[in-house]
């Protein structure tokens, strides 16, 4: 009779121990910082979200951050910030979450999508400059997976033309290329915060910059309370001096509020100082787990080269290649499901490519009676299927895994042997 789960067999782990996976951290620093917002009643305020917003830019080594609501508000600023208006393009990898783009079309842009590289899942550089056009403004980076982008690839191929970068750092605070930090190369960064990330506050977002004019205009954009204007309610705030935007004090460029909630702000201050030493374990956990999956025939885990100078933060959304050739022939969903029998988190694939979805092909956000993709005068540059290889594979090449927050080698190897298993049964698997 056979061992594996799926086949009736008993599970390698039988009980999943919470704690090594529970996340965020939280204290009673945390509660208490939180319960002294809302004991003074300024959750829409703003001193506390300055305090956290130097903090951060100082850690992040960037001159300036600016706290908003979410990352994807984050993200939309930066676009505009960079230019990126009617009849424009951005160009973005496919393989990510719709946040990192989507809101180009509202901004009257359209979204040029580039394939991955099949090593690391960030943006290809040798697929970017044949897409580079008269109305591109910006190129959105994304460290999949919290693994560093080629930004120096990136940036020598973009700057000759005026190209501005965006990172988007929803998946790497705390990333590094060649010992910079990730969200402090490019022209500008947007990160998530929310409760699922690495640094994770509650519903939140960040930008950063060392750019003081794209720096005001993120402010302009989506935070009316700092432009200037007098008000019974905020002390008079002037962060923003540009000519060209103080005549607005008081409206946001965008008709849209981007503020931080300062319970987000307030259990921030308190995260990032914990925050070094805990992702410090996490990488002692994910690199101890990835030395030991490497040694499986079939599977490798995703992560920087050992002392490159590059690292993966907080590990956020940990990805292995599966080579199914060299386990039997089975392919990723069957391994995943016996994974999961097994009592292991996995799942095959990562994102679902961007550039199938209808919403870039046929959205008609303006009520205009043409996709928005095409409404301003932009270029056709829609794709489908095929036209993104390594995209598309990503679903029958990847596999997902768990994501330790404390090392425990016991623990740890007994999820290895969970693999092992697997891999040893992948004969019987196929016909299961």
């Amino acid at each position: 009779m056979s061992n594996l789960a799926i086949s009736g067999g008993e599970k390698t782990i039988s009980e999943v121990n919470e704690e090594l996976f529970h996340w965020p951290i939280v204290t009673g620093e945390d509660i208490a910082a939180v319960t002294e917002v809302l004991k003074k009643g300024t959750m829409s305020g703003t001193d506390i979200t300055k305090e956290f917003e130097k903090e951060y830019a100082g850690w992040n080594k960037t001159s300036y951050a600016l706290g908003c609501c979410n990352g994807t508000a984050a993200i939309t600023a930066a676009m505009w910030a960079c230019g990126v208006g009617a009849g424009d393009e951005v160009i973005c990898p496919s393989m990510t979450y719709w946040a990192s783009c989507a809101s180009a079309l509202t901004l009257g842009a359209t979204v040029n999508f580039a394939d991955v590289d099949p090593a690391t899942l960030c943006i290809d550089p040798k697929d970017i400059e044949h897409r580079i056009g008269p109305r591109t403004k910006a190129i959105i980076v994304v460290h999949y997976g919290a693994m560093p982008a080629d930004m120096d690839a990136i940036m020598s191929i973009v700057r000759p033309y005026g190209v501005k970068v965006i990172e988007d750092n929803s998946h790497a605070q705390g990333s590094m290329y060649k010992r910079q930090m990730c969200g402090a190369i490019g022209d500008i960064a947007g990160a998530s915060l929310m409760s699922g990330k690495a640094f994770a506050i509650g519903e939140a977002g960040i930008i950063t910059t060392s750019n003081r004019q794209l720096f005001e205009q993120c402010v302009a954009f989506g935070h009316y309370e700092r432009t200037g204007a007098p008000s019974r309610f905020n002390p008079v705030d002037a962060q923003v001096h540009l000519e060209d935007l103080t005549s607005f004090k008081g409206m946001p460029m965008g008709a849209v509020k981007h503020r931080m909630n300062q319970t987000c702000a307030a259990m921030g201050r308190v995260q990032l100082k914990y925050y070094p030493d805990r992702i410090a374990e996490i990488d002692k956990a994910m690199n101890y787990f990835a030395d030991c999956l490497d040694q499986i025939p079939g599977l490798q885990v995703i992560r920087p080269i050992r002392d490159s100078g590059n690292s993966k933060g907080g590990w956020y959304f940990p990805l292995c290649h599966y080579n199914a050739e060299k386990i039997e022939d089975l392919n990723a969903t069957k391994f995943a499901a016996a994974m999961i029998a097994e009592g292991i988190y996995c799942l095959s694939g990562a994102n679902t490519p961007l550039h199938l979805h209808n919403y870039f092909h046929h959205a008609d956000i303006f009520n205009q009676g043409k996709p928005t993709a095409l409404a301003f005068g932009q270029r056709d540059v829609r794709q489908g299927p095929g036209t993104l290889p390594v995209t598309e594979k990503v679903k029958e090449t990847v596999i997902m895994l768990p994501w330790f927050k404390h090392f425990d080698k016991a623990v740890i190897d007994k999820y290895v042997e969970g693999y092992h298993k697997v891999v040893d049964g992948a004969k019987e698997i196929i016909n299961v």
